[in-house]
C-alpha cells in the first residue's frame, strides 16, 4: 500500500493486511440511489434547505464549470440534477452530490458498509501489487484509455480521447484483474477513514482503520480519482493517490462504492 515515489501524503509504501471482504462490482448508480430514497424518503444533504444569504455558512454542492474553469457552489444541484437546475441524472452513472452522511445511509440500508481506505487501495489494484496503475504502469498502453479522466490541459479543456467529457455510465471500460469496474477514474469515491497526512508512517499493518484522532477532524479520505483528474492536475487515477474533502461535501465528481466483511458462511460456500 502506498508508494515511495508518491506524494508525502502517499508515503511509505508499507505492508497491509486485511481480512476478506467483499466489494460492489460497480460505483453506487443513479438507478441504485434512486431505489434507496424510494423506499427510504431519504433526503440528501444536498437537498436540504439552505440559507444562502451573503456571508452565511451554508451548505453547498459544488459543480464544476466548464466555461469559467472553476467550482462553483450552486443551489440546487443535486443527485437528480448533478450539473444543476436543468440538467438530470442519467440512471447507470454514478451517482455524485452524495455527503459522507448519504453514502452511509444508503450503504446502511443495503447491509453493507463503505470500505477502508486500506480495502480500496487492494481493490484498485486488481492483483497487481506495485504498480502505477490498475492495469499497469503505463497511462494509456498501445494508446488505449481504460479509464475516464481528463485527457489535455486541465482545466482549459478536455479533448475526452476516452470517449467522454464528464461521468461516464459504470462499466464502460474494461474491470480490472479483480473483474472491478471505475475504482480509477469516473468519481472520486467516499472511504471510511478520517483523512491524516501522515497516517502512513504508524499505520497499522492489520486491517488499518485510519486515524483516530486525525489533524483533520472534519474530513474523510477520497479514492480512485475522477473524471477532472489529468496529468496535470491531480492524477488521482493512481493506485496511491489520496484525497480528503469535509463531510458535507457534494461534488458532480464524488461517488461511492459499499463493501461487505466475509463471513465464515461465505467461506464455506466458496470452498465447494
Amino acid at each position: 500500500m502506498g508508494d515511495d515515489d508518491g506524494l508525502k501524503r502517499e508515503r511509505p509504501a508499507h505492508l497491509v493486511e486485511l481480512d476478506p471482504f467483499w466489494i460492489d462490482r460497480y460505483e453506487v448508480t443513479v438507478a441504485d440511489y434512486e431505489k434507496f430514497v424510494k423506499a427510504t424518503r431519504y433526503l440528501t444533504t444536498a437537498e436540504k434547505p439552505n440559507d444562502w444569504h451573503e456571508g452565511a455558512k451554508a451548505k453547498w454542492s459544488g459543480v464544476f464549470n466548464y466555461k469559467t474553469g472553476s467550482w462553483e457552489p450552486t443551489q440546487a444541484a443535486n443527485w437528480r440534477h448533478p450539473e444543476g437546475p436543468g440538467s438530470k441524472a442519467e440512471p447507470k452513472e454514478p451517482v455524485v452530490h452524495v455527503s459522507f452522511a448519504d453514502a452511509e445511509a444508503y450503504a446502511k440500508w443495503a447491509g453493507k458498509r463503505l470500505p477502508t481506505e486500506a480495502e480500496f487501495e487492494y481493490a484498485l489494484r486488481g492483483g497487481k501489487a506495485g504498480q502505477k496503475y490498475p492495469w499497469g504502469d503505463e497511462l494509456t498502453p498501445d494508446g488505449k484509455h481504460l479509464s475516464n479522466w481528463w485527457q489535455g490541459i486541465f482545466p482549459e479543456g478536455d479533448e475526452g480521447k476516452d470517449g467522454f467529457k464528464g461521468r461516464a455510465p459504470v462499466g464502460s471500460f474494461p474491470p480490472n484483474g479483480f473483474g472491478l469496474y471505475d475504482l480509477a477514474g469516473n468519481a472520486w469515491e467516499w472511504c471510511s477513514d478520517w483523512y491524516d497526512e501522515s497516517y502512513y508512517e504508524r499505520s497499522p499493518r492489520k486491517n488499518p482503520p485510519g486515524p483516530a484522532n486525525p489533524v483533520k477532524e472534519k474530513a474523510k479520505v477520497l479514492r480512485g480519482g475522477s473524471w477532472l483528474c489529468s496529468e496535470n492536475y491531480c492524477t488521482g487515477y493512481r493506485n496511491s493517490a489520496r484525497m480528503d474533502t469535509e463531510l458535507d461535501s457534494g461534488l458532480n465528481n464524488l461517488g461511492f462504492r459499499c463493501v461487505r466483511t466475509a463471513t465464515a458462511g461465505d467461506r464455506a460456500l466458496q470452498k465447494r
